[in-house]
């Protein structure tokens, strides 16, 4: 009796240690991060759903723009460097006060949204990336002749989105400019239009998707300080915080995006001319300042 409970506590023993090697030899992301979901079949990715050029939700549902084209490359890249299939993609409107949430939430796997990474979401979130490099502008009515740069907005009403970071950054260098913020900058671009506001900003990309889509009503000024651009903005593909095998893989597909010249054909087929657009040195993120 006491020999064969031996036998049998060593058995249960030996597959407990033989699951615990499997558990370990399995995918960092337990099942739940994104390579599972490739794997799978099927990933939910969080974009911008009213910004022409980067990403919109056309009237019959199709989804346009740099940042849906960066995305959808990616995870198919991912997909043939691991000999999966091509995963269905769902899409996911993913406002900028909303995009850490929705990551820690896992309601969406990865968010491709004219993310730009700074310290305060990278404690939050991983970044793969970055892959392009874009700088802060204003958007004003076409005939304003006030606002030429930073001075003009003295006094004036400036337009952006909760959660972003442009118009706080004019107000910590303009106190007197005062902010209004709205959910969403196709809100903004509507109080523009309307003479709500005097001004719009946000970065020169999805600027220039506004100009572009109501041609001859407004116009692109680009913001300067001591003669260097106000701002640098490095947008990045955020995921699930310390998914360090997938944030690999994402950088891996970029890298490849980049090399193999199929970026530079996206940036045109979207932005036209460029649309102020630099490519990003994809895995460095020394840039970030606490």
């Amino acid at each position: 009796m006491s020999r064969s409970f031996t036998r049998i506590a060593a058995t249960v023993a030996a597959l407990a240690a033989t699951g615990s090697v499997l558990v370990a030899c399995g995918s960092s992301d337990d099942g739940e991060g994104l390579l599972s979901k490739i794997e799978s079949g099927s990933v939910t990715i969080g974009t911008k759903f009213d910004q022409p050029g980067l990403g919109l939700r056309e009237g019959d549902g199709k989804m346009t723009g740099l940042d849906i084209d960066v995305a959808t490359y990616v995870v198919n890249q991912i997909a043939k460097d691991k000999g999966w299939a091509e995963p269905t993609i769902e899409w996911r409107e993913s406002p900028s006060a909303q995009r850490e949430t929705l990551i820690q939430n896992g309601e969406v796997d990865i968010i491709a949204a004219t993310y730009s990474i700074n310290a305060s979401r990278a404690e939050k979130v991983n970044f793969g990336g970055p892959y392009l490099l874009t700088h802060q502008a204003l958007l004003v009515s076409k005939d304003n002749t006030d606002i030429t740069g930073l001075d003009g907005l003295d006094g004036k009403i400036l337009c952006s989105v909760t959660g972003s970071t442009p118009a706080q950054k004019v107000k910590e260098a303009l106190p007197t400019v005062q902010l209004q913020e709205y959910d969403t900058y196709s809100s903004c671009v509507e109080a523009l239009g309307q003479g709500n506001v005097d001004a719009l900003t946000t970065d020169a990309t999805i600027l220039n998707g506004y100009s572009a889509q109501n041609e001859g009503k407004f116009k692109l000024i680009e913001l300067e300080k001591d003669g260097a651009p106000f701002t640098d903005e490095y947008y990045g593909i955020g995921l699930k915080k310390d998914d360090t095998e997938a944030t690999d893989a994402i950088n891996k597909a970029l890298e490849e995006m980049q090399t193999s010249g199929e970026f530079d054909e996206i940036v045109s087929a979207n932005l036209g001319d460029g649309g102020g657009v630099e490519p990003g040195k994809v895995g460095d993120l020394s840039f970030i300042k606490s």
